[in-house]
């Protein structure tokens, strides 16, 4: 038992009690009858007990208060509440215990403020607009490039988005309408923008809210056209070389075969240089083709006739029944997107017996796969297949893919590749129904 403990106190208190009793009571038994003398030290000591008792508690209840608004001041985030502690006893354990979470409370709400304050600072200043909706449609936050690009620079919380973007140009309105992910432009004054929308739902507070970001892609794209157009004339450049170069050589050949009267051998000259101009004839209209994409025009599509008319075209097996419900998307264009990819597939060097078609339909997405057993693409081909002019064959055009990526993503859609796990690949068509 510590000697300052509670226990060792009230221990002392009881012993001092116990000897004023005792002493008392042996006084008032030498001048009074025994009743009267238990009588008179019972009266004798009522006093005394409650003073010690008192002057023993009235430490505790003041702590007990003191801890008591301490709490009530953490209750309201105020961490600075201290005590000064001059106890040695569990009390002044527990006074101890106190600062302590004191301390730590205020060392973790530095923390906290402290990045709460970087996180502001950095969403504040970043680039892109950044906007916060709570069910009822009130902006609940937005960052400055959102309150700049949107509401000329003033404040937007607790404003109704639908008054903003009312008062902002009216490009804004179409793109919150889809409600999804989507691409636009804005004519800001003397010049046009391009800007990404992406809207993202989550829960706060037990409450679903809308987050909106906003970036502008006009820089971005412009760099990017840049190096596409480069790429496409180095691909034309190099085409066109392949093919001039040898027609300037069989022409001037052909001039002095007929110079020498050597028709005979002219026939060979020509039908060459035929070749080499319907081979860039073809190159030309593929380009041609793929710049001049139209719009698609969805229909109903019944399985078996469409799979028929693929088939006269591409050689593959049918891998999996196909849906009992027709498919919804354009039949001309869906129908030359795999044509071109069953094409690929067993350009890729795959028995052709292990070129595989598949047709699933997923409740709202219909999913076409294309699978053969060539050996697959390594991680740098497979980051750039799907972009437009690039090809790892020697007379490939680099547009097979990217048209594929062009017609999906017209009719909403997308197109995955990936090496199969026991060799292969499998191209992934998704489309939405």
């Amino acid at each position: 038992m510590r000697p300052f403990s509670l226990e060792g106190k009230l221990a002392a208190l009881l012993l001092l009690c116990s000897a004023l009793a005792i002493g008392v009571g042996t006084l008032a038994a030498r001048w009074l009858p025994p009743w009267y003398a238990v009588v008179a030290t019972l009266a004798v000591m009522v006093l005394p007990s409650l003073w010690l008792a008192r002057r023993c508690t009235r430490p505790i209840g003041d702590l007990m208060r003191t801890l008591a608004g301490s709490v009530s001041a953490f209750r309201d985030g105020d961490f600075s509440f201290s005590i000064a502690n001059q106890r040695r006893d569990e009390l002044g354990d527990l006074v101890d215990a106190h600062n302590e979470l004191g301390r730590v409370l205020r060392e973790q709400r530095q923390g906290l403020f402290q990045r709460e304050l970087l996180l502001d600072s950095v969403v504040q200043n970043t680039p892109d607009a950044l906007v916060l909706v709570e069910p009822g449609g009130h902006v609940v936050y937005a960052n400055l490039a959102a309150r700049a690009l949107l509401n000329g620079g003033r404040a937007m919380n607790g404003e109704r988005l639908e008054r903003i973007v009312d008062d902002a140009a009216p490009e804004f309105a179409r793109a919150l309408e889809t409600g999804g992910d989507v691409l636009f432009g804005v004519s800001l004054g003397d010049e046009h923008e391009t800007f990404h929308l992406s809207q993202r739902r989550f829960k706060l507070q037990g409450r679903t809210h809308r987050m909106l970001l906003v970036k502008r892609l006009t820089r971005e794209l412009s760099r990017q056209e840049v190096a596409t157009w480069k790429k496409v004339i180095r691909v034309i450049s190099h085409e066109l070389n392949n093919s001039l170069a040898p027609i300037q050589s069989l022409a001037h050949s052909g001039r002095e075969l007929a110079r020498r009267g050597d028709l005979a051998r002219l026939g060979v000259v020509f039908d060459t240089i035929g070749e080499r101009t319907r081979h860039l004839d073809d190159f030309i209209q593929g380009y041609a083709g793929f710049a001049r994409l139209p719009l698609p025009q969805p229909a109903a599509v019944e399985w078996q006739s469409f799979l028929d008319s693929l088939a006269r075209h591409s050689v593959f097996r049918l891998a999996g029944a196909v849906p009992s419900t027709p498919g919804w998307f354009d039949p001309a264009q869906v129908e030359q997107m795999l044509i071109n990819l069953v094409k690929n597939a067993h350009e890729s060097g795959s028995p052709p017996g292990d070129v595989e078609l598949a047709v699933e339909n997923r409740g709202h997405e219909l999913r076409i796969e294309v699978l053969d057993r060539g050996p697959g693409m390594s991680e740098t081909v497979l980051a750039h297949a799907l972009l437009p002019f690039y090809s790892t064959k020697r007379s490939g055009t680099g547009l097979g893919l990217a048209l594929a990526r062009e017609i999906s993503e017209a009719h909403g859609g997308r197109v995955s590749l990936a090496n199969r796990a026991d060799g292969g690949l499998i191209v992934v068509v998704s489309l939405p129904q």
